[in-house]
This record gives C-alpha cells, sequence and structure tokens, in this order.
C-alpha cells in the first residue's frame, strides 16, 4: 500500500505454499485478496510477490503475464518487489541449506533473477516513480566453502546483472535494483561483512559507478538483530560506504536467556524445514554461531547462561507475544522505522516476512494465516503511523 514519503509496504507471499504459478497465483487470489479486505479494501493493494524458478517460467509466458496484469488492475492491486531468494521448494520440505542453491557462483541463479526483473518490470504500476526491486541469497551459504576464486565468478555474475539491469533500466525507463539479502551464517551475515563484499565487487570495475544504483542490500531486521546488530549502526554504515539499502524486511527474531529451562521451551521452535541458525552473546561480549538451533541446544549449559543472550533465527509474527521467559527483537523493527522516519529517502520498500506460520508453535500461530497477516499489517501500521509515515489500520 502506499504510505507517506512514496514509501510502499506489503507482505510477501513467501508465507503461503505454492512452487507453480498455477498454485502461487490461487494463493493471491484468495489469502491475499482476503488480508486485503481486512486492512485495505478501499485502497490500492500492494503484492510483494514470491516466485520460484518454475513458476517464473511459467507466468514469463505473454499471456500468463497478460492475465496477471488484467487480474491487477481489476482488483486495484499493484507489484512494486519479487522476492528471488528461494529459487526451489520452500515449504512442506527440507529448505535449510537448498534455499541458498543455486548461488551466485552459478549461471541458474542470474539466469533466473534476469527473468524476475523481466517480469517486474512489466508488472510496475504506471507511476515512473515506483521503482522495482528484487531481493537474493547474500551470494552464498558459508557451508559451500566458497574460495577466492568461486567468489570472483559470484562478482562477475552480479556486475553482469547490473549491465543487464543498466540496459533495461534504459528501455523501459524504470529504476530497478536488486538487494542481497545478508542472513546469519551466510557468505554476508553482517553489515561489515557486507561493506567489505562491496569494496571487492568496486575493485572489479573501479570506474563503473553503476553498481551504486543497481546493486545494493536487502535490510532484513530479524537478520541483523540476530547478529546483535545496532540498526542505527548498520544502516548507517551501509550508506557511510555508499550501499543502496534496496529493501527493508520488516521482521523479528527470538531472543532469550538460554538457560536450562529455556532451552527445553526451545525444542518446541525446532523443525526439519528451515535453518534456524542461533547467535550467542556471552556475559563477556563474545559472539558464539550456531548454524542451527538443534546444534545451539547440543551446547553445555554456560555457567554465565542467565547473563547470556540467545538470538534465533525464527521468523516470528511481528506482534508477537512469546512465553514467559521468551523475547523478540521487535526494538530492532522499530529503530529502523525510527531511522526511516528521520531519513525517508533511505528506502522506499517495506515488506513484512514471516514466512514461518506453518512451523510456528501453537502458542504464537493463529487460526489462519489471513489472521496472522491482518494482525501484522495493524501491528506495523500502528507502528508508522506513530511515527507519521502512515495511517492506522481501520
Amino acid at each position: 500500500m502506499h504510505l507517506a514519503h512514496g514509501l510502499h509496504l506489503a507482505y510477501c507471499t513467501n508465507i503461503h505454499r505454492g512452487e507453480s504459478w498455477a498454485d502461487t497465483f490461487a494463493a493471491l487470489e484468495t489469502h491475499a485478496m482476503a488480508v486485503r479486505q481486512r486492512v485495505a479494501p478501499a485502497q490500492p493493494f500492494a503484492i510483494g510477490l514470491r516466485l520460484s524458478d518454475a513458476a517464473s517460467r511459467e507466468l514469463a509466458r505473454p499471456e500468463a503475464l497478460a492475465r496477471f496484469r488484467q487480474w491487477l488492475r481489476s482488483r486495484d492491486a499493484y507489484v512494486f518487489t519479487i522476492n528471488g531468494f528461494p529459487f526451489g521448494t520452500f515449504h512442506g520440505t527440507r529448505v535449510k541449506e537448498h534455499v541458498y542453491a543455486p548461488d551466485w557462483t552459478r549461471p541458474e541463479r542470474l539466469a533466473y533473477t534476469q527473468r524476475l526483473f523481466e517480469i517486474l518490470v512489466q508488472l510496475l504500476p504506471d507511476a515512473p516513480s515506483v521503482q522495482g526491486s528484487v531481493s537474493t541469497v547474500p551470494v552464498s551459504w558459508k557451508g559451500f566453502h566458497l574460495d577466492d576464486r568461486a567468489e570472483a565468478v559470484a562478482r562477475a555474475h552480479l556486475w553482469q546483472l547490473v549491465d543487464f539491469l543498466d540496459d533495461l533500466s534504459r528501455r523501459t525507463g524504470r529504476t530497478l535494483h536488486l538487494g542481497l539479502e545478508p542472513e546469519p551464517c551466510c557468505h554476508l551475515e553482517t553489515s561489515a561483512e557486507a561493506v567489505a563484499f562491496f569494496d571487492r565487487m568496486r575493485a572489479d570495475r573501479p570506474h563503473d559507478p553503476r553498481i551504486d544504483s543497481f546493486l545494493g542490500v536487502n535490510y532484513d531486521c530479524c537478520h541483523l538483530a540476530v547478529e546483535f546488530e545496532a540498526a542505527s549502526g548498520a544502516l548507517h554504515r551501509l550508506r557511510a560506504a555508499g550501499i543502496l539499502v534496496s529493501k527493508v524486511h520488516l521482521s523479528n527474531a527470538l531472543a532469550v536467556r538460554p538457560t536450562r529451562a529455556a532451552r527445553e521451551a526451545l525444542r518446541a521452535f525446532m523443525d526439519p524445514v528451515y535453518f534456524h541458525q542461533v547467535v550467542e552473546r556471552r556475559a563477556s561480549g563474545e559472539l558464539l554461531r550456531h548454524g542451527d538451533l538443534d546444534e545451539a541446544l547440543a551446547t553445555p549449559v554456560s555457567p554465565t547462561a542467565g547473563a547470556d543472550e540467545w538470538r534465533i533465527h525464527f521468523h516470528v509474527p511481528l506482534h508477537a507475544a512469546p512465553a514467559e521467559g521468551f523475547a523478540t527483537t521487535a526494538s530492532h523493527v522499530r529503530e529502523v522505522l525510527d531511522v526511516i522516519r528521520d531519513q525517508p529517502r533511505l528506502c522506499q520498500h517495506l515488506e513484512m516476512e514471516t514466512y514461518t506460520w506453518e512451523v510456528l508453535p501453537p502458542h504464537l500461530k493463529q487460526a489462519s494465516v489471513v489472521d496472522q497477516l491482518a494482525a501484522e499489517y495493524q501491528w506495523t501500521l500502528g507502528e508508522l503511523a506513530g511515527r507519521g509515515l502512515a495511517s492506522p489500520s481501520p
């Protein structure tokens, strides 16, 4: 939906199952339109579209795109961003490390991302001020062990994407950009690692400033909060390095003091589908990283557990009120919104991304996904309204 200062807000449809275009469209017809009736029945409704590689191939057909454009017009809806992170299946089976494959060392990732932009540029609303963004994997996963040569291949593919976007933008007159999404235990997981990577990208073509326009960072609040980064500091670091903030994912992580009782309660959050990386901050300030929740739970209880803190990459609803002994990183989301209030030109695209509805423990899971999304809109619009960025949800 349209907000103040040219901002746009949507929820990411990766919360719904759908690897084919038919399944993706069915989720839009049912769930997305039901959410729209709850939160924005009388204004243009923004869609944060998730397309798998298979769905993108099907939607790229001219007749399919024409039908979808007509559907958007008939529903007074529009697409401004696409989640291009998960290439393949994203629900109902082991996703974990597969979500990062193919990574940016592979030509398939480049071709998929180019296709997403070709689709997006035909779905953007007519107003040329509305930019188009796609979010993507943070180059790779650290478990894939990219060496210097492999990273150079990834950088070359990203430069090819910059060349592609420059040409596509010139031909269409639209502003387009890709956001690499730092995530715990990935090739880019902190704002400092993102800055260092962009330095290496610029060193590949030291006299090519187009990277500043077409390639940036998708700032996921959950991910950076798990890394114990302060939002104001991380965003300042990125902008001071000339890195575009392509999109902001409004998302929430779990936080807990890892006592024996809390560890036992955390078993309710273990699932075989997604990685739930844990960053542990000891009372000394030392940070320890665990690739998944089960790995963290297998470690001995620290003598300082009551003073330590675990932050867990488990996207919980923005409005969540966890059980006693648990907390969330909603303060990080609020800090990001404070920065946007003070610097409304920082980023045009806001997207709520709580994709974990199917695997949430019962005490955090509402009766239907529509109920959860409507409650997240209510929370988010309330926070935006308190900063003069939106009207509160009806």
